[in-house]
């Protein structure tokens, strides 16, 4: 558990500083990469959750509090990887998030909701409060990757 925590707070870490100059990308790769570094922290985050929430794993309050205030701030960083030219090379971004890019703001914002809910939730120290944030916070996920990303073919 303690390796988790100086794991997740290294990578927390690391992103916020790439944050701040996150709209200052020298090559369209790298945006890429940040928003999937991003997105795959959040993934690793949210399993455990849906483990506990799901029953598979045993309920940790203490871990779940800690899995769920990284996923809430990590729900932040994504979103300024992409920019312009971002469009092409290794991702599965769909083209509607530049043509529909206010309703992908708006999953954005639904996300960091969500994402906040379910901190909230974790740290009640309730199982039920749990269960149901992750249900909103991974029908968020699924929503916008529904409308936002080209289902994986690797």
């Amino acid at each position: 558990m303690k390796r988790l925590f100086h794991l997740s707070a290294a990578a927390v870490l690391l992103l916020s500083g790439a944050a701040a100059s996150a709209q200052h990308f020298a090559k369209p790769e790298e945006a890429i990469a940040y928003r999937q570094s991003a997105f795959s922290l959040m993934q690793a985050h949210m399993t455990p959750l849906g483990a506990m929430a799901t029953g598979k794993a045993s309920y940790d309050p203490a871990a779940a509090r800690l899995h769920a205030d990284v996923v809430a701030y990590l729900a932040h960083l994504p979103w300024a990887g992409f920019v312009p030219g971002t469009d092409k090379g290794d991702t599965r971004a769909r083209p509607e998030i530049w043509t529909d890019s206010a309703r992908f703001q708006q999953e954005a914002v639904d996300f960091r909701q969500a994402a906040a809910g379910l901190s909230k939730a974790a740290s009640s120290g309730q199982l039920d409060a749990l269960k149901q944030a992750f249900s909103t916070t991974s029908q968020s996920c699924k929503s916008c990757h529904d409308a936002f990303r080209h289902k994986q073919s690797r």
